[in-house]
């Protein structure tokens, strides 16, 4: 008997399980910044990594009153608006690396709208794709593709990136980094080629 073949096929019946049952494999959860890991349907502070690069994240209003735009603050003492993190399998309660995220602010707003982020269109003036406010809460698919998000690592921390590639099949996207645009003293968060890097405080509230 042939070893080498007989080995062959317990590996390709494992290879096929893993692909197919993805839940079997290994996941990395997010941590916080007390090093615990970062649950869903939880509130949490964004923060920058590096000191002196500006506070949380909230919304604004930017060339008009609706939809709210994400921006972060200026100032480091300020820490924003919390927010939650809601996986798409939504029977997941830890989040984790590479998984398609809807970003909700739990707070208010005079849009009446939701608070979840999704990212528009290319801007006429600017030619940059801003992330707002008033995005589609689950049901992935073409009229949600714009709401999922996902966190990866960037060296000790984490990046967000807009990716979702498998969210709809029949959807066409450019994926991109979710970085910081600075206008008339203002940080904006949109797509962009140098990601904000960030930690996740667990908020008080």
């Amino acid at each position: 008997m042939n070893f080498t073949k007989c080995l062959k096929f317990p590996l390709l019946i494992l290879f096929f399980i893993l692909i197919s049952f993805p839940c079997l494999t290994r996941s990395t959860p997010v941590l916080d910044t007390d090093g615990n890991e970062v649950q869903s349907n939880t509130k949490y502070n964004v923060f920058p990594l590096e000191r002196g690069n500006g506070g949380g994240l909230a919304l604004s209003a930017k060339d008009r009153p609706c939809p709210f735009i994400v921006m972060q603050e200026n100032y480091e003492s300020s820490s924003g608006l919390p927010l939650k993190l809601f996986p798409l399998d939504n029977k997941q309660q830890v989040v984790n690396l590479s998984t398609y995220l809807n970003i909700v602010f739990s707070a208010a707003t005079i849009c009446v709208q939701s608070t979840v982020w999704k990212l528009g269109g290319v801007d006429e003036i600017t030619g940059w794709r801003y992330v707002s406010s008033g995005g589609i809460m689950g049901r992935p698919g073409v009229h949600s593709v714009d709401t999922w998000f996902k966190l990866e690592k960037y060296g000790n921390v984490y990046k967000i990136v807009w990716c979702p590639t498998n969210v709809c099949n029949t959807c066409k996207v450019v994926c991109g980094n979710v970085g910081v645009f600075v206008e008339n003293g203002k940080r904006w968060l949109g797509l962009s080629d140098v990601p904000l890097v960030v930690v996740f405080k667990r908020s008080p509230t």
